[in-house]
């Protein structure tokens, strides 16, 4: 069947790279940017994250290659007046727009649309600042009006990259990022756009939120002093305990096969099959039947059978709940195929709404690599009768991958993505 879209460039900035060439070194390697730092929030007074790695955005821009001066202007410009989380969601999409040509093979404005996942995107911004309005309101920013919203992010990408087509934000909890995959996905299939860039903005938690997380028993605790580097979160392992938020942001260019070949540029993977289920719930309980359905309907969508999944990129937070359940979804579906399971969580954090979209582009690079990463702090697994990756690398064709995003809420999706 004909692919509803085609993937012809990705960007990533996270804990272990800020580059998809790094990223690949660092997935290569098992690198993982976990540390424990100092919060007052925090039982405590520790909390264990994976924060940006020695991130600035001009630099970052700089050692964006082929860029044309007018954009790496243009983001600049846009950039320079952005708090941090647009800098890095911009600095994602400038790598995506180099690799996928849109520069040198451009296309009409227009008909390129932007997809942004998540929602609360901007809640550390706001409760920064609610801070400095109580204390003088005449000090917050003009600006806040703005910057406040989620749609800024994609007023940014539009601005930055001047595109004219659709723009929207789409919430889905932690599957946000899929959820942006999957309606750019849409958009192409009916005709709405011929490009879509699929974002995964970065996000930072706010005091309060982090505080509710711990209460609700999700969180991991951090083995180490502030400053120190931690293990991290231990997916499918015995001793996983939960998850450590992560700071990041993705991009994937999705285009339709004909834009593709008008503008001779490169397929680097098929986007094979989408699916989004939901489960019926506003609590955080995952379902086995509602994992499965989701990437059942992918597969189907895909026309692939379950035999020839190469290789699954795991939802895999590290909570008891959660990796029981996706285990046993994996097994209960793809067992007749035994394909390879690891979970990029386990290097980089779970980057909340962008995990997805950040995720997809682990899954790409692998792909178009030739191997799996390691999860290293996986020694003692909750299910042998998966093929998961232990503490090295390991080469492997990879024809059909899956990449899960689960959500609080009930939220279960599933991408599929291709390469001969």
């Amino acid at each position: 069947m004909t692919a509803p879209g085609v993937v012809t460039g990705v960007g990533a900035v996270c804990s272990v790279a800020g580059d998809v060439a790094a990223f690949e070194k660092a997935l290569r390697a098992g690198t993982s940017g976990f540390r424990a730092v100092s919060d007052d929030t925090a039982e405590d007074g520790v909390r264990l994250l994976a924060p940006l790695a020695d991130f600035d955005f001009e630099t970052a821009l700089e050692n964006t290659a082929t860029l044309s001066p007018e954009r790496r202007d243009a983001v600049r410009r846009v950039g320079l007046r952005a708090p941090l989380p647009v800098q890095a969601t911009l600095s994602a999409c400038a790598q995506a727009w180099a690799d996928a040509g849109l520069d040198a093979v451009p296309t009409r404005p227009d008909r390129v649309a932007i997809l942004v996942g998540g929602s609360n995107l901007t809640q550390r911004y706001v409760s920064d600042n609610r801070e400095v309005y109580e204390e003088e309101p005449a000090y917050l920013p003009a600006r806040y009006a703005l910057r406040a919203q989620d749609t800024d992010f994609v007023a940014a990408i539009s601005e930055a990259f001047h595109v004219l087509g659709e723009g929207y934000t789409v919430g889905a909890s932690s599957s946000s990022g899929n959820a942006a995959v999957i309606l750019a996905s849409r958009l192409l299939a009916v005709g709405a756009a011929d490009v879509c860039l699929a974002v995964g903005p970065m996000t930072q938690f706010e005091p309060a939120m982090l505080a509710a997380l711990d209460k609700l028993g999700v969180l991991a605790e951090a083995d180490g002093e502030p400053g120190e580097q931690d293990v991290g979160p231990r997916p499918f392992d015995r001793r996983r305990d939960g998850f450590v938020p992560g700071e990041g942001a993705g991009c994937v260019i999705l285009e339709s096969p004909r834009s593709a070949r008008m503008r001779g540029v490169d397929t680097i993977v098929e986007l094979g099959g989408v699916a989004q289920a939901m489960d019926g719930t506003t609590l955080p309980d995952p379902n086995v039947h509602g994992e499965a359905r989701a990437m059942a309907k992918a597969l189907d969508e895909a026309g692939i059978p379950v035999d020839r999944v190469d290789y699954v990129n795991a939802h895999a937070t590290a909570t008891p709940a959660g990796d029981d359940t996706e285990a046993e979804a994996v097994r209960s579906l793809l067992r007749a195929g035994r394909p390879w399971v690891n979970a990029t969580k386990g290097l980089i954090g779970h980057c909340l709404s962008a995990a997805g979209v950040i995720e997809a582009v682990a899954t790409v690079i692998q792909m178009r690599h030739g191997f799996v990463h390691p999860n290293p702090a996986l020694d003692r697994p909750i299910d042998r009768s998966l093929r998961l990756v232990g503490a090295e690398a390991v080469t492997a064709e990879l024809h059909c991958a899956l990449s899960n995003s689960f959500g609080f809420g009930g939220f279960n999706s599933s991408i599929v993505l291709l390469r001969d």
